[in-house]
């Protein structure tokens, strides 16, 4: 790889930044208007014709589309362990995620389930491979690692941030196929700065090849160390799904809760639904830092900090957000207007962002702590499987919700979150020992720079 760095970190960081930050623009322009998109009347007199459905079918596809895009991780991950590597699995990912965006494009239902499929298909090849590759970055135990997944988690955020702005207002207000086509043009972005970079990624994600031997197979045997880690990794994946069947209501439930009873006027301007989408990332932007320095001050004072306390830590925080909604659905039965303000809304995706910023940059990194280095992309793939039960458990808790009404569901959300995180800091120090050091920071390390 390229020794050429940039504030401490290697120039390849960068290039996998801006690639995953226009991934991300496609991804998270195409969530925020996709079950908007659905549910906007098929009408004559409507200048913005959608396909008309009503909140439980939308819902239901919504909740398999977020679904199989990450569950494909796990055969993207193979893909590159077995066949290509992790840098041509990224580059054709970002091809297939073009032709389904270009899809969407046309008007017609077969455009619009072939431009889900390839999309689908697109971003499992490139989501999981191009995280490991930033792991690959970096030597084990360099303590630059932890601060390159936040960098990286800064640049999918910038991108999450964007999208729902720019593609939300085209698509929810001018039209939702020139929508679907930015956030394709996004992403043709990413693919050019990446294929443009790869000097500064030499060494990093190439396939190499083994011969299938006698010698080879017993290489492959885990041993008693690496399989405690593996537990443990897998038993993270449980805190994965449960965080992401509440942070996943963002795009289904709570997109429909702020269209419909949300207050969304603004000095005379109804803000578009589709627009706080984009508070997640916004506020990753406003607190990653601060929190990012909490955390290393917090570990300076000998206070537990482990992988494992900061993503129970994460989901007790984002239960309380639900907390936020509940008080939002009790007030739309006491207003005359059916409404709720929207700081209520505010309040939750802050909550639900601090316990994002606790869970899913910290499982980036504990798994190419934890995994061993022949499985890193498989791990990576499995990890996105855990995040893709997580959003289809989502999708049906926002199917429910259809009759089950939002408050129940969202006091829910609430009491499971944090019973659940309460749970694994109780055993914590447990866990701990199944991963022998590997969460721990080699701190001869933390001065090397990456080869």
């Amino acid at each position: 790889m390229s020794k050429k760095t940039l504030w401490g970190h290697p120039i390849g960081l960068y290039i996998l930044f801006f690639t995953e930050l226009w991934e991300r623009f496609s991804y998270y322009g195409m969530r925020a208007i996709l079950v908007l998109y659905l549910t906007a009347k098929n009408e004559e007199f409507n200048p913005n014709p959608g396909f008309g459905w009503d909140n439980t079918s939308a819902l239901q596809l919504y909740g398999w589309y977020t679904m199989l895009v990450y569950a494909m991780g796990v055969p993207g991950g193979l893909l590159a362990d077995r066949l290509i590597g992790q840098k041509k699995s990224v580059m054709l990912g970002g091809v297939l995620i073009i032709i389904g965006h270009a899809l969407l494009v046309m008007n017609g239902v077969w455009e619009f389930y072939s431009g889900l499929f390839f999309i689908i298909l697109g971003v499992g090849a490139l989501k999981p491979n191009i995280s490991s590759m930033v792991g690959g970055l970096y030597r084990q135990g360099d303590a630059k690692r932890d601060s390159a997944f936040t960098i990286f988690y800064v640049g999918i955020n910038i991108g999450a941030f964007s999208a729902p702005l720019i593609v939300g207002y085209v698509g929810e207000v001018i039209n939702w196929n020139y929508g679907f086509g930015l956030a394709g043009i996004g992403m043709a972005v990413g693919q050019i700065v990446f294929i443009f970079g790869q000097k500064y990624l030499k060494n990093v994600g190439d396939f190499i090849p083994h011969k299938v031997d006698h010698a080879t197979k017993q290489k492959v045997k885990l041993t008693s160390i690496e399989k405690d880690r593996i537990i443990v990794l897998l038993l993270s994946f449980l805190i994965v799904i449960v965080f992401w069947m509440a942070y996943e209501q963002a795009g289904g439930l709570m997109n429909l809760f702020a269209k419909e009873k949300i207050n969304r006027i603004f000095l005379s301007f109804e803000v578009p639904a589709s627009w706080f989408q984009s508070l997640h990332a916004f506020y990753v932007i406003l607190i990653g830092v601060p929190m990012a320095w909490f955390w290393v001050k917090w570990s300076k004072t000998g206070w537990e900090s482990s992988s494992l306390f900061k993503m129970g830590l994460g989901t007790i925080i984002t239960g309380f957000g639900f907390m936020m909604l509940a008080a939002a659905a009790m007030e739309t039965m006491e207003s005359p207007d059916g409404l709720a303000s929207v700081h209520w809304l505010l309040s939750a995706y802050l909550l639900h962002v601090v316990g994002e910023l606790c869970i899913s940059p910290v499982a980036l990194s504990f798994i190419t702590k934890m995994a061993p280095a022949k499985y890193v992309s498989f791990m990576m793939g499995a990890y996105f499987f855990a995040i893709a039960l997580g959003n289809k458990l989502a999708g049906l808790i926002g199917e429910a919700a259809q009759n089950a009404g939002e408050l129940a569901i969202f006091w829910g959300i609430f009491g499971f979150c944090v019973g659940f995180g309460l749970l694994l800091i109780l055993f914590v120090k447990k866990l701990k020992k199944l991963t022998h050091g590997a969460d721990d920071v080699n701190e001869e390390q933390a001065i090397v720079e990456p080869e």
